[in-house]
C-alpha cells in the first residue's frame, strides 16, 4: 500500500514525522524515539495500567515492546491530520503482525497522536492507543 502524501506542506511534515517515528520502533532502534517525543510526553497504550508521563518513561515502553516482540508488519491506514497552529492531532487505524511468547499476533487498532512544534519541529507531546472495538 502507497504511503499517503498530504497537499498541505505542514500536514505533510508532520505525517513524515510520524512515519519516521513508527519506523524507529518497528524497523530501527527505539531508543530514536528520543528525537520524536517531547520531554513532557504522555500516552495511553495497550501494554501499560496507567498513563505514561515523560520521554524517558515513553521510550522504554516502547522499546520494552519492540524487545519483546519481532515485528513482521506494520502500516498506518486512512490517516487524517488537523493542523491549529502550533498543534497537530494525528489520527489513523493501524494494521501489524508480530511474534511475541511463541505465538504470532495479528491486529489492527487505532492511533491517536497529539503534536506541538516548538523550536521549528515538530514534537509527539501524547499518544492514545485503542483495539477496534469488538
Amino acid at each position: 500500500m502507497p504511503t499517503p502524501a498530504f497537499d498541505d506542506p505542514v500536514q505533510q511534515e508532520i505525517w513524515d514525522t510520524l512515519r519516521a517515528l513508527n519506523d524507529a520502533w518497528t524497523r530501527g532502534n527505539p531508543d530514536d524515539l528520543t528525537q520524536y517525543f517531547h520531554a513532557d510526553m504522555v500516552a495511553v497504550t495497550a501494554t501499560e495500567r496507567h498513563r505514561i508521563e515523560g520521554r524517558d518513561a515513553c521510550v522504554a515502553s516502547w522499546k520494552n515492546f519492540a524487545t519483546a516482540a519481532r515485528i513482521h508488519r506494520w502500516r498506518e491506514i486512512d490517516p487524517v491530520i488537523r493542523v491549529y497552529g502550533d498543534a497537530a492531532v494525528v489520527a489513523y487505524d493501524f494494521d501489524m503482525s508480530f511474534d511475541m511468547n511463541g505465538q504470532t499476533i495479528d491486529m489492527g487498532g487505532r492511533d491517536l497522536f497529539f503534536f506541538v512544534r516548538e523550536a521549528g519541529r515538530w514534537w509527539a507531546v501524547a499518544d492514545q492507543f485503542s483495539a477496534h472495538p469488538a
